[in-house]
């Protein structure tokens, strides 16, 4: 198959490791070649992190330039529109509608951009969201919005079902299976998109 590529962006603190580490042991399970890079970023002190994940029948780099990213998850609205540019044209963007303020925000500099999910579809990128920290809250646990996000990216990849729950069992703290799996059901079982077109082929887009 063709290599697919995603990006994961977020703030430090927010799971986006732990969401990299799920992804990296699903694709392995579906026996593929995938490469996964480290964090980059501010992982600690709530800076911007982004890390890449890319799958196919042989990867040579983790790396993903601009333009070449098939799918976005973003753990925040600003993190997605920051990283737009490296969404390959018709690419898909799944990501939580909670606002995290930065720093010139905080200090009364700037005010958050508003309508930022309506400039993305503008953009041209097909838009799959939901307010990942409520459903996290209601499946017990508020830290696992990373996880509600990983079952909303799953409508969109065509992987078995038991093969993400494997995935996240295997790789999230034994004390804390149950309810990321409830977290990661509730964000699965998620409505539609306004523009998320066609429903995945294969194991992508």
């Amino acid at each position: 198959m063709d290599t697919k590529s995603l990006m994961i962006v977020g703030v430090g603190g927010q799971g986006t490791l732990l969401a990299s580490k799920v992804m990296g042991a699903l694709l392995l399970k579906a026996k593929y070649d995938v490469k996964v890079s480290e964090v980059h970023g501010m992982s600690q002190r709530g800076g911007s992190v982004v890390t890449y994940v890319r799958w196919g029948s042989a990867v040579h780099s983790p790396i993903i330039d601009r333009g070449e990213a098939d799918y976005i998850l973003a753990f925040e609205q600003l993190e997605a529109a920051r990283y737009l540019p490296f969404l390959r044209p018709g690419g898909l963007v799944v990501t939580n509608v909670d606002k995290i303020a930065p720093m010139p925000v905080i200090t009364g500099a700037v005010s958050y951009p508003e309508g930022l999910l309506e400039a993305l579809e503008k953009k041209g990128a097909r838009v799959f969201s939901c307010d990942a920290l409520e459903l996290a809250t209601r499946a017990g646990n508020a830290r696992a919005v990373n996880m509600v996000l990983m079952g909303l990216l799953a409508r969109r990849l065509d992987f078995a079902e038991e093969l993400w729950e494997e995935a996240i069992r295997e790789t999230v703290p034994p004390r804390f299976v149950t309810e990321n799996l409830s977290a990661f059901r509730l964000g699965r079982a998620q409505g539609t998109a306004k523009n998320q077109g066609p429903p995945p082929v294969g194991h992508g887009m």
